[in-house]
């Protein structure tokens, strides 16, 4: 990593030689060139002096101080800069440590590294680490860096020391207007929010990436490859929010590990909303399914109801024994019944053998008298 920035930090009467690096990365995001849709050439842009209308080299390119509602413009040079007191130029001077929450997040500029630079550096500079991180303070100084003076705070990060540049309390807009009048809120709407923030509960910032710069990178890939694009998938669009309450309520149930405001029960497990119509197709066919089985059973029970009625009287003669002399009567009838059948069996066993016999007796009395005529 290169520096950017020499200097030394001014605590007391410790001076801490350090070196300044950038610890932002602004070149990863998108970024487009303006070309000619004619022809796709890039369009250059040229500076070009309001006089006489040549374009002007850079090495003839100076500063210049235009005083607010004047039309003047007053000639600055490097030479005229450097000659103005500014005790910031190469030191951060540390004014005051204050408690982090009284810096306003919206001064926040830029952020930087900053490195001992050298060895006889890295002991005072490991002292004002341990310093701000275990008494928990923020150092508040002045530093003056490309040509320009700016309040800076030093914190303890990841160990080492960051520099964030701030915007000094007139450069921050007023916020009239912006906030709206007061607003009456009930209660049990105060509660679900408090409820929907605990629910969410904490953020990986591995998980965090930048969707559209891998979108744009996957569309400029397409179209290298002479690929078709894909159309991208269409977001829903914010509804009106109708009943507050309700939407609350919903998105609590919807949050991971989400449940109804007010209970001490576990967090409930909720169908993520991509499932939801899946799930309501399931209980559907469910529902189908349990319908045709009920009908097919009634419809089983109807084809079976004329046998069960026929067989029902045989069942119940048998089923229904009466007791007389301390023998079952039921018993002896179904011994005389099974007799019964037997004889018939039998009986009809010996007419076959008769009539059998009868059929073999003529037959062969036909062909007695064949014979004999045959011969006479």
């Amino acid at each position: 990593m290169r520096s950017i920035w020499n200097g030394s930090i001014s605590f007391g009467l410790v001076t801490i030689p350090v070196k300044t690096y950038s610890a932002t990365d602004r070149t990863s995001s998108v970024s487009f060139v303006r070309i000619h849709e004619k022809d796709g050439a890039q369009i250059q842009y040229r500076k070009i002096c309001e006089l006489d209308g040549e374009e002007v080299p850079n090495e003839e390119v100076g500063k210049g101080y235009q005083a607010p509602g004047d039309d003047a413009i007053v000639p600055i040079t490097d030479e005229d800069l450097s000659r103005l007191p500014m005790p910031t130029a190469k030191t951060l001077s540390i004014l005051s440590f204050v408690d982090p929450d009284q810096i306003d997040p919206l001064q926040m500029d830029k952020a930087y590294y900053l490195g001992p630079n050298g060895a006889a550096a890295t002991k005072p500079y490991a002292l004002l680490r341990e310093a701000l991180e275990d008494h928990r303070k923020v150092a508040l100084g002045k530093v003056a860096m490309r040509g320009r003076e700016s309040l800076a705070m030093l914190r303890a990060h990841n160990g080492a020391i960051v520099m964030h540049t701030l915007l000094w309390p007139d450069q921050l807009r007023p916020v009239t207007g912006v906030a709206p009048d007061e607003v009456e809120l009930r209660e049990n709407e105060l509660t679900l929010a408090e409820t929907l923030m605990d629910s969410l509960g904490e953020l990986d910032p591995a998980e965090l990436h930048d969707d559209y710069r891998e979108a744009v990178e996957e569309l400029v890939a397409a179209k290298l490859e002479g690929e078709p694009v894909a159309p991208a998938a269409s977001g829903t669009s914010g509804a009106q929010v109708i009943d507050l309450t309700a939407a609350l309520e919903k998105s609590v149930r919807a949050a991971p590990g989400g449940r109804e405001a007010g209970t001490e029960a576990e967090p409930a497990s909720v169908t993520p909303i991509r499932g939801r119509k899946a799930a309501k197709k399931g209980e559907a066919e469910q529902g189908a399914a349990k319908k045709s089985g009920a009908a097919g059973k009634k419809a089983t029970a109807k084809k079976t109801a004329p046998a069960t009625a026929k067989k029902a009287p045989a069942k119940k003669t048998a089923a229904a024994p009466k007791t007389a002399g301390g023998r079952a009567k039921g018993t002896s009838t179904a011994k005389k019944t099974a007799a019964a059948g037997t004889s018939k069996k039998t009986a009809s066993k010996s007419t076959a053998k008769t009539s059998t016999a009868k059929k073999s007796t003529a037959k062969k009395t036909a062909a007695r008298k064949t014979s004999k005529r045959s011969s006479a």
